[in-house]
């Protein structure tokens, strides 16, 4: 990595035109991520429902081959089916996806966003992904420089973008993503590359404990759910990359993002306060916008308020 930034550092530009065009690629396959994990998840937990319910069975003295003969029928959650199989597909008529027509952005562009077999609209989203995921990492790296700080926060950044958009399709924040960063930001903590480790320790068990706490109050005073775990290790996550410092940044700015945004959708939708809203999106964008300006939000409140 040090030869890296040595060479890049001659040549700033290169560097930053890099990082776009791989962060462009990467969001090809972020779209992979975000459509699949959910569904490996839900059949794993399927496979695990079926598979303690036919043990239990079988204890219980039910016929074992009558259980064997079901479970052996070829179903869609004994398929292959994971990050790189089966090959992508068009949904409406199953066309195999060529290499050409998966070239990120510019293939949507060529063509015209429809299938190259049947014209079936493609949705919109997977090219914005795209950008939107090199756009944020090339901002990240202008944001640290030519530096080990930069490559790390540009990887920072291709998580949060698969657990922003998860979160917003599924309402869920996989441990699949939430822990590695988690344990990615102490590791780095030990080395200081954003904050040092007490200042992350601190940081990732305060965050957890922040939501986890209200969570319980909020549970005890009206009986119902306010958040999800998933929630707590995300933000437990982001205090181990910026620091203990960071959470009162990342709650403020999550939460009053979150209650804008939820009033708009709940007026657009009309559905009340019934209406449930992913909390993962606002801790995400947040938990990036204050790794990358922590100083600066401080400075400038401070100045604000001094």
């Amino acid at each position: 990595m040090d030869a890296i930034i040595t060479l890049s550092q001659l040549y700033p530009a290169i560097f930053y035109c890099l990082v776009f065009f791989v962060s462009i690629m990467v969001g090809s396959f972020l779209n992979v991520v975000i459509y699949r994990l959910p569904i490996m998840m839900e059949r794993s937990w399927q496979q695990e429902y079926e598979s303690y319910f036919s043990d239990s069975g079988a204890k219980n003295g039910e016929n074992k081959n009558a259980s064997i003969s079901t479970d052996s029928k070829p179903t869609s959650s004994t398929k292959t089916f994971n990050l790189v199989k089966p090959d992508s597909t068009c949904p409406s008529c199953g066309h195999k996806i060529r290499a050409w027509e998966n070239i990120p952005v510019i293939s949507y562009l060529f063509l015209k966003g429809k299938c190259a077999k049947c014209k079936t609209g493609i949705s919109i989203r997977y090219p914005l992904v795209e950008l939107f995921t090199a756009l944020a990492c090339t901002l990240a790296a202008y944001q640290f420089g030519v530096t080990s700080q930069a490559l790390w926060a540009v990887a920072f950044t291709y998580v949060l973008v698969a657990l922003l958009f998860i979160d917003l399709d599924k309402m869920l924040l996989p441990d699949q993503l939430t822990l590695p960063l988690l344990w990615l930001g102490l590791l780095l903590s030990t080395q200081n590359i954003f904050v040092g480790t007490t200042d992350a320790i601190i940081g990732a068990a305060a965050g957890y404990l922040s939501l986890w706490s209200v969570y319980w109050l909020f549970k005890l005073v009206t009986g119902k759910e306010g958040m999800g775990y998933g929630d707590f290790k995300l933000l437990a996550a982001l205090g181990a990359f910026t620091g203990w410092q960071g959470l009162p940044i990342i709650i403020l700015l999550s939460s009053l993002v979150g209650a804008i945004a939820g009033i708009l959708i709940m007026i657009i939708q009309n559905k009340g306060k019934s209406l449930a809203i992913p909390f993962g999106p606002y801790l995400a964008v947040a938990g990036w916008l204050t790794l990358l300006f922590k100083n600066e939000i401080i400075t400038t409140y401070l100045d604000y308020v001094l």
